[in-house]
């Protein structure tokens, strides 16, 4: 572990004497290439160092405790010893983390499709409110979420819904919510009281940039234009804005009709075909290199569940830690932190 974190304090070093050569930043392509590495580093370096301080200091402990005459100073070091003991093993703890492979798509943003399942009318409600909850929690990051698509219900809910979030660490912390969603209350619709089991299903996608080159040559798709349909602002349903792409190799179809520009709403859905698709080469190389693949999802069917909201009792459970919050109103409200942490932590315990 020393060996490569003297490698990474080489490298912090040699980027900074980069970083001050006109050269380098006359290039501004390189120049933010470097500060990004930098930065992604800069974590690492700064642990290491107080690492290193917080094992010089208990040198200093042990040699004061060696020869240390009078007796209440020698006790008050033994203290500071076993305090410093401490602070050093859980640094060393944190450089464990900071070393672990990082997920190349951590700083990006995500796009995220939310399906209702098994339930009806009260599926398509949950998924709204599902919706609506990570617009919530997407504020409170101060990330910008866009809708790309949407079908709705009449009593407020949705069949379906695309939109992406747009923020630094979006993905690194949203990765963990595709799965099957299931939600036990008793619904608005029912009379006898009876609590009722609904399930969406959530998938998230890395948004791709542009240093990644998916090809779509233009004999594997095509592109329909059209009147835009459903609710909208003004002008929205009176002119053949919106969009509608299909990927021939793929049968992937994507419809964008959320902006009054033809040309916003076909950059939006090619967006979204460009994450499809690269979220399909990477379950293809995860599977062929026989790693553990990432959860996927299934059909909106109860037995494929990652997390259950039950409203009467007030908690929320996530299946795959086996933790379980009696938050449920503050978590609607988009209090997604209270879960995320801990399956973050569960996911590096798993790596370490």
């Amino acid at each position: 572990m020393f060996e490569k974190l003297d490698d990474v304090l080489l490298r912090y070093e040699d980027i900074s004497r980069e970083l001050e050569d006109p050269g380098v930043v006359a290039d501004q392509k390189r120049f933010r290439s470097l500060m990004k590495e930098q930065s992604d580093i800069l974590p690492l370096v700064e642990t290491y160092g107080s690492y290193k301080n917080s094992l010089s200091a208990l040198d200093d402990l042990m040699e004061m405790i060696d020869t240390e005459q009078d007796a209440e100073l020698k006790e008050l070091a033994r203290q500071e010893f076993s305090d410093e003991k401490k602070n050093s093993e859980k640094l060393a703890e944190d450089l464990k983390r900071l070393l672990l492979p990082k997920d190349p798509n951590d700083d990006k943003n995500v796009i995220i499709e939310i399906r209702a399942g098994a339930g009806g009318d009260e599926a398509a409600l949950f998924a709204g409110e599902i919706y609506r909850m990570y617009v919530k929690y997407a504020d409170s990051h101060r990330w910008k979420t866009d809708i790309v698509d949407y079908e709705e219900i009449g009593i407020g809910g949705m069949k379906s819904v695309s939109f992406i979030i747009s923020g630094k660490g979006a993905w690194s912390r949203l990765k963990y919510e595709s799965g099957v969603h299931r939600v036990q209350r008793v619904p608005e619709t029912e009379s006898g009281g009876r609590i009722h089991t609904s399930t969406i299903t959530v998938a998230v996608m890395p948004e791709v940039d542009d240093d990644i080159t998916i090809e779509i040559p233009d004999k594997d798709i095509r592109i329909d234009v059209m009147r835009a349909s459903g609710n909208g602002g003004q002008c929205v349903n009176t002119t053949d804005s919106a969009v509608r792409l299909t990927h021939y190799p793929t049968g992937i179809v994507i419809y964008s009709q959320t902006e009054k520009s033809q040309l916003q709403n076909k950059n939006k859905a090619f967006a979204l075909l460009r994450s499809k698709l690269y979220d399909l080469e990477m379950q293809k190389r995860h599977d062929e290199e026989d790693r553990l693949r990432r959860s996927q999802i299934g059909t909106g069917d109860r037995s494929e569940k990652i997390r259950t909201y039950n409203f009467p009792q007030g908690r929320v459970t996530d299946h795959r830690i086996k933790l379980t919050l009696y938050n449920i109103d503050q978590i609607m409200n988009g209090s997604l932190d209270d879960i995320i942490d801990p399956l973050i932590t569960a996911d590096q315990e798993a790596k370490l």
